[in-house]
């Protein structure tokens, strides 16, 4: 039996503003400039940091300045977002997490009962979900969930949050690191909603059930969020939590099995009216088959899907899930 492992694999990054692939672009994974995406529900502009990261596009850079900035020297990755209602959401009903299209419960490797227990315990108990069911997922309230929540002001540009947040340079880019907080008359929406300074008392201030339908995402504010942590690393797509656990790997438990593209996808959702409002996709390719359509040994943004995905060139490694 043949043993998988991470460096087999190379990291693509997608985003769109439904699960339909024919929707979704590359995203430059540790490029200053970010994915635009728009609907009838959301203006949104998200960033993805991967520290260390292998993948496509070829070239891209390995890292970000944003992991230089003091708040986050230890983080692995981060998906920072800035985000425009174009209708009022409850804020009981805008969920944050993962989810799959199939079941995945033969295929989670060791351990992951006991893994999901300390996540749900230490980083988020606001965590809900059902793994093991047909349509799994793993969703937390974004009030809750998130780990910076900035709210800014009303009718302002989907830009206006990043023109104001902290920078962080690096090779002559400028990176933007959002902090918890708020701009001009958001400030007033904190204040009337008693939500505190502080991140994690924030977090835990919005594990209330009531505090979160109290709450209302409104039409035309922008908001901006950032999702970060130590633990996930994507370009193993391992579990590396400490508290005496082992790293729990997802590749090496894919033991015996042919290599193809494995992935698992992010989405900003609507939980009232079952409507995602973007989704990131993080696909693990074989970097075998990225190789057959090489230059030089390098896959060109253009021959690794760039852009829309369209036709089977550009969706053959579009598989929604981690089997």
């Amino acid at each position: 039996m043949t043993m998988a492992h991470h460096e087999q694999y190379i990291l693509k990054v997608t985003a769109g503003h439904s699960y339909n692939p024919a929707t979704h672009q590359d995203v430059h994974v540790n490029s200053s400039k970010p994915i635009a995406i728009s609907s009838e529900h959301i203006d949104a502009r998200i960033h993805v940091r991967i520290k260390d990261f292998r993948g496509l596009p070829a070239n891209s850079p390995s890292t970000s300045p944003y992991f230089s900035h003091s708040k986050h020297i230890y983080d692995r990755y981060s998906i920072s977002f800035t985000f425009k209602p174009k209708k009022t959401l409850s804020g009981d009903h805008l969920v944050f997490g993962n989810d799959f299209d199939h079941p995945i419960r033969d295929r989670l490797p060791p351990l992951f009962d006991k893994a999901f227990g300390i996540v749900k315990w230490w980083i988020d108990p606001g965590l809900d979900g059902d793994v093991y069911g047909n349509e799994p997922y793993l969703y937390g309230p974004l009030l809750s969930s998130i780990n910076v929540f900035n709210i800014g002001t009303k009718g302002e540009r989907i830009t206006g949050p990043e023109e104001q947040a902290d920078n962080v340079e690096g090779d002559g880019d400028m990176e933007v690191v959002f902090e918890e907080g708020a701009e001009a008359d958001g400030h007033q929406v904190r204040k009337e909603n008693n939500i505190p300074d502080d991140s994690k008392a924030r977090q835990k201030h919005f594990l209330t059930e009531a505090r979160r339908k109290e709450f209302q995402f409104e039409e035309g504010r922008v908001y901006a969020c950032d999702f970060f942590n130590p633990y996930l690393d994507f370009n193993e797509f391992a579990l590396k939590i400490g508290y005496g656990l082992p790293t729990i790997s997802i590749v090496s438990h894919w033991d015996g099995q042919p290599l193809r593209s494995h992935s698992v996808r992010y989405v900003l959702k609507d939980r009232a009216t079952n409507t995602e409002l973007f989704v990131l996709v993080f696909q693990l390719v074989p970097a075998k088959d990225a190789e057959k359509n090489s230059v030089n040994g390098q896959v060109t943004h253009e021959q690794a899907g760039a852009g829309s995905v369209q036709g089977k060139s550009a969706s053959q490694y579009v598989d929604e899930g981690v089997d």
